[in-house]
């Protein structure tokens, strides 16, 4: 079955940074789209960033653009995000899911994994 386990989240003061990471598997991970999405308390889940299957282009919200950097291991079937210059606005667990698009917010699978606890705190 499709699985997902996020890692790399904690408290980091405003302006640090921290990288994410995600392991995928149950499906043909190198076949897909990936995004990473967040949802803070009491907000919807958004998608924050994508990629390609082929790690050949990104896409970013423009919340983030700039500060975050997707990139993924298809020989790994890991997909990760970068974090810099973070904000108390970016407190949120984070998760990923392989996307039906890379311009889609649309996740392809209806599972998520537990997520990783991101807090921008001082």
């Amino acid at each position: 079955q499709v699985q997902f386990v996020e890692s790399g989240g904690g408290l980091v003061q405003p302006g640090g940074s921290l990288r994410l990471s995600c392991a995928a598997s149950g499906f043909t991970f190198s076949r897909y789209d990936m995004g990473w999405y967040r949802q803070a308390p009491g907000k919807k889940r958004e998608l924050v960033a994508a990629i390609t299957s082929a790690g050949d282009s990104t896409n970013y919200a423009d919340s983030v653009k700039g500060r975050f950097t997707i990139s993924r291991d298809n020989a790994e079937n890991m997909v990760y995000l970068q974090m810099s210059s973070l904000k108390p606005e970016d407190t949120a667990v984070y998760y990923c899911n392989a996307l039906i698009g890379l311009r889609s917010a649309i996740p392809q699978f209806g599972s998520w994994g537990q997520g990783t606890q991101v807090t921008v705190s001082s």
